[in-house]
C-alpha cells in the first residue's frame, strides 16, 4: 500500500472533507466534495436565544404537532409563527448556524461553545453568555433576511431598496437579501425590552443589539451589468449579506475585548444605564460602553473541569504548538498515532468526475488529560 505524506487541506467545523477512497491502492472513481451538517442530527436541544430554541420533545413524540408547536416560544411568538408560513423553518435553521458557528469560533478554547451547560450559562453574566446572545441575534437577522430573498417566507420577498423592483431582481436571479423586514419583524418577534431596572435585562438587550449591529456592517451593495458584448450599459444592483463566518469572526473579536459593566441610575432620563465600573481610588464611574461592545458582569469561570457551565476539557483535541498547554489546564496531555486513508493522484477525467488512488498518512493526535 502506497504511504504517502501530504499537507492537510482545513475543512470548517461541522462540515465534512471531501469523499475519500478507502479501498486498495488502485484507481477508483470518487464523488466531488459533498458538505452536510453532519455533526448534528437535529434532535438536540438549542437554546442559543430564551425561547427560540427547539423543544426538549423526541421528534416522534411531537409528530402530530406543527412547526411552530415543535419549538421553544412563548405563546405570543407562537402566534407570530402561525402567521408566518416558513418561519418555523427559519427559526430552526438561525438556531443551527448560530450553534455551528459558535462552535467554530471558539474550537480551540477551553469554553467550546458546547450545547452542554448552556442552559446555565444563560442565566448568569459571563462574556460567554454575551456572546450568546450576540450569535443568536445575528444568526436571526441573517437567516430571516436570507429566507425573504430565497422565497422561503411567503409575506417577504427581496429587498425592497429605492430602484430595485422585486420581479426584475427575480427575472435576473439577483434578489437582494431583505434586511430591512428581517430587523423589523425580529423587533416585534422578540418583544418589548424587559424592565430598565435590571441589569441583566439591559445587558442581554445590549449585547442582543449588537449581533444585530454585526450582520447590518456586513450588508453590502452587488451590482451586474448588462450589455452588448460584455458593456455596462444597464446595471441592476442588490443588496447582500455577507457570509455568516465574518460576522462570527467581527463578534469573536468583539468576545476578546468585552467590557465589565456595572449600572447606574441616570437621573435626568430616569432609567438604569450601564457603565464601566469606577477605576480604584477614582470618585466618578467609567465610561460607558461603546454601541459596538459586548458587556458583561461577571468574571468567568475557567471551564476546565467539568461544571453545570461545560463539560470540562478532558479529551479535548489539542495543537502540541498551539493549545495544548492552555486547552489542558496544566494537566498534560496523551499521544496517540494513528493511520488516516485519504484520496491522492487524484485526476479530473471527462466529463464530470474525478479518479484518485488511496494512500495513508501517520498522524499524531494530542487529547487532554483527565
Amino acid at each position: 500500500m502506497e504511504r504517502t505524506v501530504v499537507a492537510k487541506t482545513g475543512y470548517p467545523e461541522g462540515r465534512d472533507p471531501p469523499a475519500t477512497a478507502v479501498a486498495g491502492p488502485e484507481s477508483r472513481t470518487v464523488q466531488a466534495p459533498s458538505f452536510a451538517l453532519s455533526s448534528l442530527t437535529g434532535r438536540e436541544v438549542l437554546t442559543p436565544f430564551p425561547g427560540l430554541g427547539t423543544a426538549a420533545a423526541p421528534a416522534q413524540s411531537g409528530a402530530h404537532l406543527k412547526p411552530c408547536d415543535l419549538l421553544k416560544l412563548s405563546r405570543r411568538q407562537k402566534q407570530l409563527c402561525r402567521r408566518e408560513p416558513g418561519l418555523a423553518e427559519t427559526l430552526q435553521d438561525a438556531a443551527h448556524l448560530s450553534l455551528l458557528e459558535c462552535q467554530f469560533q471558539f474550537r480551540h478554547e477551553r469554553w467550546n461553545c458546547s450545547l452542554e451547560g448552556r442552559t446555565g450559562l444563560l442565566k448568569r453574566g459571563f462574556k460567554e453568555t454575551a456572546f450568546l446572545y450576540a450569535m443568536s441575534s445575528a444568526a436571526l437577522t441573517h437567516t430571516l433576511a436570507r429566507a425573504c430573498s430565497a422565497g422561503r417566507m411567503e409575506r417577504c420577498t427581496c429587498d425592497d431598496s429605492p430602484g430595485l423592483e422585486s420581479r426584475q431582481a427575480w427575472q435576473w436571479g439577483v434578489c437582494g437579501d431583505n434586511l430591512k423586514y428581517s430587523t423589523k419583524f425580529l423587533s416585534n418577534f422578540l418583544g418589548p425590552k424587559r424592565g430598565s431596572k435590571d441589569l441583566r435585562a439591559r445587558a442581554d438587550a445590549h449585547n442582543t443589539h449588537v449581533g444585530i449591529k454585526a450582520v447590518k456592517s456586513g450588508l453590502r451593495t452587488t451590482c451586474k451589468c448588462h450589455g452588448v458584448s460584455g458593456s455596462c450599459a444597464v446595471r441592476t444592483c442588490w443588496k447582500q449579506l455577507a457570509p455568516f463566518r465574518e460576522t462570527g469572526q467581527a463578534l469573536k473579536l468583539r468576545y476578546d475585548s468585552a467590557v465589565k459593566v456595572s449600572s447606574a441610575t441616570n437621573e435626568a432620563l430616569g432609567r438604569l444605564e450601564l457603565w464601566a465600573p469606577a477605576r480604584p481610588g477614582s470618585p466618578t464611574k467609567g465610561p460607558a460602553p461603546r454601541p459596538g461592545d459586548l458587556v458583561y458582569m461577571e468574571d468567568s469561570p475557567s471551564f476546565c473541569r467539568p461544571s453545570k457551565y461545560s463539560p470540562g476539557t478532558a479529551g479535548r483535541v489539542c495543537s502540541r504548538e498551539a493549545s495544548c498547554s492552555s486547552l489542558c489546564c496544566g494537566r498534560g496531555y496523551d499521544t496517540q498515532s494513528r493511520l488516516v486513508a485519504f484520496s491522492c493522484h487524484c485526476q479530473v477525467q471527462w466529463c464530470c468526475y474525478v479518479e484518485c488512488q488511496q494512500c495513508v498518512q501517520e498522524e499524531l493526535m494530542y487529547t487532554c488529560k483527565h
